[in-house]
């Protein structure tokens, strides 16, 4: 396509956006210039069980090749996306799943997906299944996978 189209945002949207084009500019210069600064800010926006002292750990020269971000800090990403807002946000929706056919769609809330996430944790606990362990788990797009993923 050669046509290209600028639709601008309505004022509306644009006055409730988080940040707003200059914003934008800045923050992308910052993660520019300074990433490793722009990453610790932003990566304070989470709860780190062990914080970490290294943002990030680059080293392109071969045989020793490695990229590692904050690799001495320890999180739980299921608290991260569920435990941490079940008290400000627990009735909010968390995830809109949307089926193949449109007629077919869920708003699960945070409150709604932490119970079943514990739920499918304890089954896998009553199979032996425990921190550590490798656990592959082939599921279809349904709303059960982040379920899954998350437990």
């Amino acid at each position: 396509m050669t046509d290209e189209q600028v639709f601008p945002v309505p004022e509306a949207i644009a006055k409730s956006a988080w940040i707003n084009n200059d914003q934008y500019l800045a923050m992308y210069k910052q993660s520019v210039e300074d990433s490793a600064g722009f990453w610790a800010e932003h990566a304070k926006r989470i709860d780190w069980i062990k914080p970490f002292t290294q943002v990030r750990d680059v080293d392109l020269n071969v045989p020793n090749v490695h990229i590692k971000w904050f690799h001495d800090g320890t999180l739980n990403v299921s608290a991260n996306c569920l435990d941490r807002h079940l008290a400000s946000r627990g009735e909010q929706t968390a995830l809109i799943w949307e089926g193949d056919n449109p007629a077919e769609s869920q708003h699960i809330t945070y409150r709604q997906l932490h119970e079943q996430v514990c739920k499918f944790a304890n089954v896998m606990k009553s199979l032996g299944i425990k921190k550590g362990d490798r656990v592959t788990i082939y599921l279809p797009m349904i709303p059960e996978l982040p379920v899954a993923m998350l437990a």
